[in-house]
């Protein structure tokens, strides 16, 4: 098994920055894509930004700009370093891996089980 374990998340002000973390830890192979996807309550979980083991990234619409994926492969860990945050950047912010086992060298995917991000106006 795989987990993921997120921190960082809490109460920012409008305009102000936050960084949050994932470490990945179990059995693992390797790890393809690791990315940050968020939530709020009625609505669709949306992409916030992903970084491939090689180093190529995407951003979402929303953030784009905003945001910063960065990723130490050597530790399994993505950090996203989000500034100039918004009120509607609130919501629940879930870590996502692709990682390879090592036992079944089948590709599974994971999440964590995901940090509050609050900014108020």
């Amino acid at each position: 098994q795989v987990q993921l374990v997120e921190s960082g998340g809490g109460l920012v002000q409008a305009g102000g920055s936050l960084t949050l973390s994932c470490v990945a830890s179990g059995s693992i192979s390797t790890i393809n894509a690791m990315a940050w996807y968020r939530q709020t309550p009625g609505k669709q979980r949306e992409l916030v930004a992903e970084v491939y083991r090689a180093g190529s990234r995407n951003y979402g619409d929303s953030v784009k700009g905003r945001v910063s994926i960065s990723r130490d492969n050597a530790k399994n860990t993505i950090y996203l370093q989000m500034n100039s945050l918004k009120p509607e950047d609130s919501a629940a912010y879930y870590c996502y891996a692709r990682v390879l086992s090592p036992l079944t060298m089948i590709w599974n995917d994971y999440w964590g089980q995901g940090t509050q991000v609050t900014v108020s106006a």
